[in-house]
Formats: structure tokens, C-alpha cells, sequence
């Protein structure tokens, strides 16, 4: 254990644009953090050489050898069979299904690995060094610019018959007359409480209204309105962002106060961008919730903010190797 305590796990968190890398001991600390783009051109072909080659030149510019190393653990955008590590299926990578992921990145690396999907990471990483302080029963949720899930029972991830248990964004919000997903469906949690959906939602009310205030005003002038624009605005009052805060609270609290109902876990965690609203938005879905939530759910489960940021995806994807050895 001694010896091991003084090697590394490399994480890597891959994105459609960006793979974000680090090495991290295995207490969780993030000792060095960097990136690099995503190459998804030739159906993917790249990506895992270039993960491998980052790697490498990441320890020569730190003095280090490879026998620094224990594993590799990977968060990838996508539902993945977690015991074998193939990827079922992803949008904006240009692998074709069924990928061989885990196989591929031992191969480049000469490394274990585990990989998992990327919001699962993520939960993993707040449960391990974040807000889940030690509870083994949670739930994250990712406000991004759509919605992912996580979902914790006993320590470990809830993965599902085909790997995409979790997929808390496709939760059917809205039954009838829904917004369009890219999932194909409609009426998903994700088409009102991303970014992509709160500006959805609140540029269509803009449209239907000739009041004035703060957030016309910005629209007016930058020609568009962000998620964030919505919240600034809602908290100084203006009527329209109000509103459309409440829609978004009512569709994410009804859907968290159902998850509750069904795992009662000690926290559910929100992360992603949208969550930068902080405490206004965490008040304002609570209501929501604890209107829906069964009696004791609502006495026992806590509603928090998640604290890791962007660092989430990285210190899960080292748990993953932290938990495969046994460390």
C-alpha cells in the first residue's frame, strides 16, 4: 500500500470538443490538470492515440516514467457497458456503436482502464471529494447544456440492463405538446431545464409579450439572452424571468421529488453550469419538491449544490481506478 499511495491515476473526462486530463494521486487531489482538443475526424480513429501520446508527454515535461502510473479512468459522453467497457452508442464523436473503447485505450496506454459514462463520473466524483460528504446513497443531476444523471445506491453507480440507467434528462416533462429532444422524443426534462431550454423558454415568452424589463432589455440589445441572463434578471424582479424560473422549478423539482419518491437517497446533488444560479435556483426548485416529495423523502433527503465544478468528471474518472484496484 505504501508504494502505492506514491503512484498516480491518470483521468480523463472526453468531450465532443475538448478531453480534459489529469493525474491524480489516490487520496483525489488533482496534482496536474490540462487538455487538449477532441479529434473526432476518421470516425474517431484518433482520439485514443492522441489521449496516450498527452500522457506521455505530460510525464516527460515533469521528469516522470510511466511506472508513475496505475490506470486510466475515463468518463465518456454516452451509455457504456461498464464491464466491458464498449460504448453503446455516441453522438459527436464519430465512433460507430458498440466501440471498443475500454480495449482501445488499454491498447494506446499500456494502462487498466475503466471507463464509464460521463455524468456517472461525475456523480462519483462529488460523492468521493465533493458535496456528497461521505453519503453513499445520491443522486447528481448535470444542468449543462442539456441534463445528465448519475445515480449512487450503496457506493456504486446504478447502471441498467444496457448502461443508460441515470438518464435523468430524458424524464418526459411535459406528456403532450413537449419540445423536441435530440434524443428524438419530446417533452424531455432536458428541453426546460438545460441552458439550451431556459433560453428556449424564455425567448418564446419574450415573443409573446410586449412588456418591457430587464431581460427584453438584453435581448433587445445583444440580440440573444443566455441561462444566466434569465436568472440575473429573475432576481431583480423581472416578471417574464420570474416566470420562466417558475417552470423551470415546477418540471425539475416534480421530476427530482419522483427520483426521490423512488431511491429516497440521502442528497441529490446539482451540478453543471445552470447551478451556477446557486441558492436561487436551488430555493426555488426545493419548494417544488418538497410539495411533491412523500413526507419522509422530503425529512430526508437534501437537495445541495455540487462543489467540484468542472473538476467532477476528473476526480470520478480516478475513482473508477481507485475502486477497480482496490486502492
Amino acid at each position: 500500500m505504501n508504494t502505492l499511495q506514491d503512484k498516480w491515476i491518470v483521468a480523463v473526462d472526453l468531450g465532443g470538443t475538448t478531453t480534459k486530463l489529469a493525474f491524480l494521486n489516490t487520496e483525489g487531489e488533482i496534482l496536474h490538470k490540462w487538455e487538449i482538443p477532441t479529434d473526432n475526424s476518421d470516425e474517431g480513429r484518433n482520439i485514443t492515440g492522441n489521449i496516450s501520446k498527452a500522457i506521455n508527454e505530460k510525464l516527460a515535461s515533469l521528469g516522470k516514467t510511466k511506472n508513475k502510473l496505475i490506470g486510466v479512468g475515463m468518463g465518456a459522453p454516452g451509455p457504456v457497458d461498464y464491464e466491458t467497457g464498449v460504448i453503446l452508442n455516441v453522438v459527436n464523436l464519430g465512433w460507430k456503436e458498440n466501440y471498443p473503447l475500454k480495449e482501445r485505450l488499454e491498447a494506446a496506454t499500456n494502462l487498466p482502464a475503466a471507463i464509464e459514462n460521463d455524468a456517472n463520473c461525475a456523480a462519483l466524483g462529488e460523492m468521493w471529494k465533493g458535496a456528497g460528504d461521505g453519503a453513499k446513497d445520491l443522486v447528481c443531476v448535470t444542468l449543462g447544456t442539456g441534463v445528465g444523471g448519475g445515480v449512487i445506491t450503496g457506493g456504486n453507480i446504478v447502471q441498467g440492463a444496457y448502461g443508460a440507467a441515470g438518464e435523468i434528462g430524458h424524464i418526459t416533462a411535459i406528456p403532450k405538446g413537449g419540445a423536441p429532444c435530440n434524443c428524438g422524443k419530446k417533452g424531455c426534462l432536458e428541453t426546460v431545464a438545460s441552458a439550451t431550454g431556459i433560453v428556449r423558454l424564455a425567448t418564446e415568452e419574450l415573443s409573446k409579450s410586449d412588456k418591457k424589463g430587464e431581460l427584453a432589455e438584453i435581448q433587445a440589445a445583444n440580440g440573444k439572452i443566455t441561462a444566466k441572463d434569465v436568472f440575473d434578471a429573475a432576481r431583480n424582479g423581472d416578471q417574464i424571468a420570474i416566470n420562466v424560473l417558475d417552470v423551470i422549478s415546477f418540471h425539475l423539482g416534480l421530476a427530482l421529488a419522483n427520483i426521490g419518491n423512488t431511491l429516497n437517497p440521502q442528497k441529490i446533488v446539482l451540478g453543471g453550469g445552470v447551478s451556477k444560479a446557486g441558492e436561487f435556483l436551488l430555493n426555488s426548485v426545493k419548494q417544488q419538491f418538497n410539495q411533491f416529495a412523500f413526507s419522509p423523502v422530503k425529512d430526508s433527503t437534501e437537495l445541495a449544490l455540487a462543489t467540484l465544478g468542472n473538476d467532477a468528471g476528473v476526480i470520478g474518472a480516478a475513482w473508477l481506478i481507485k475502486n477497480k484496484l482496490n486502492i
